[in-house]
């Protein structure tokens, strides 16, 4: 029988990795990445890719791509298949680890996103509008869950243009749908943390990295002639780093902001999971008290 994924996941600063590197070990297993900045070269400390931890166990879907570039869902759903098919292949049993809720989420419910082409007639047809009219055009196709698809008139283009195309192919459509779509078959862990350990182990981290060189991680990065915009538009450490880095902010204010941006994120992270619950995902909970001799 082909094993199910065995995935891993929880709040940034849990312990992801160390234990789906364990998991792996223990199941002659590859490693998957659902982390979307960790896709990036070079930016290696403020992603937390602690490459160290993985040793022998083969990895996926991390240094994938040039920092710079806007890695998407679409993306990474056509690299995961791709990565989930090669471990297969051998034989081995697919770890995926992260905590990007969407990629995670995504891949689990079995949808597959296919190559929309462009469509010359409607982007025509579209030229001009302003991004509140593109907006309300979206609005008709679909309820807007996030604000990715029209943070800029080109992505809201994009999107209408991806939603015209499923309305002419209907059946592509069901295959992009969580709703219609067939779950892969997986086992999901959630790593338990209390909220003071995370707020803990958070802050511990944080020291720890800009001891490591992550202000220095950046300006190699803004030296490489990556525009301190792109940088920013990644977020969290490299948002408030690069503020830092180019005048725009104090270092100490810099700390300060980034700690508690990271804190919110973390709750972000936690809300997305109690989502996923709602819509159906069942997780076997991990005590992190339990991390040291939890097994599969």
């Amino acid at each position: 029988m082909t094993p199910p994924i065995i995935a891993v996941t929880g709040p940034t600063a849990c312990g992801k990795t160390a234990l789906a590197v364990r998991i792996a070990r223990r199941t002659d297993g590859e490693i998957i990445s659902a982390d979307s900045r960790q896709v990036y070269r070079r930016m290696d400390i403020g992603t937390g890719k602690d490459l160290g931890e993985y040793g022998e166990v083969p990895y996926h879907l991390i240094d994938i791509c040039e920092p710079g570039t806007k890695y998407n869902l679409h993306r990474y759903v056509k690299d995961f298949h791709r990565a989930l098919t090669e471990i297969r292949s051998r034989g081995k049993t697919p770890v995926l680890c992260g905590g990007t809720g969407l990629y995670l989420e995504t891949v689990l419910s079995g949808v597959r996103l296919p190559d929309v082409p462009q469509n010359p007639g409607l982007r025509t047809e579209l030229e001009g509008k302003s991004l509140a009219e593109l907006t309300g055009i979206l609005e008709g196709y679909k309820r807007l869950h996030n604000t990715t698809d029209v943070d800029t008139a080109q992505r809201a283009v994009r999107a209408i243009e991806i939603e015209e195309y499923y309305a002419a192919h209907p059946e592509e459509a069901r295959a992009a749908s969580r709703a219609t779509a067939s779950p892969l078959p997986h086992r999901l862990l959630l790593i338990d943390i209390p909220r003071e350990e995370r707020r803990r182990r958070i802050s511990v981290r944080l020291e720890s990295r800009l001891r490591e060189g992550m202000v220095e991680e950046v300006k190699g990065l803004l030296d490489e002639g990556i525009p301190a915009a792109d940088l920013i538009y990644y977020g969290l450490e490299y948002k408030y780093v690069t503020l830092y880095v180019t005048g725009q902010m104090d270092f100490e204010n810099m700390k300060r902001r980034l700690e508690i941006e990271i804190h919110q994120f973390a709750k972000r992270q936690m809300t997305w999971f109690r989502g996923m619950e709602r819509r159906g995902f069942s997780f076997l909970k991990v005590p992190f008290e339990e991390l040291g001799h939890f097994s599969v």
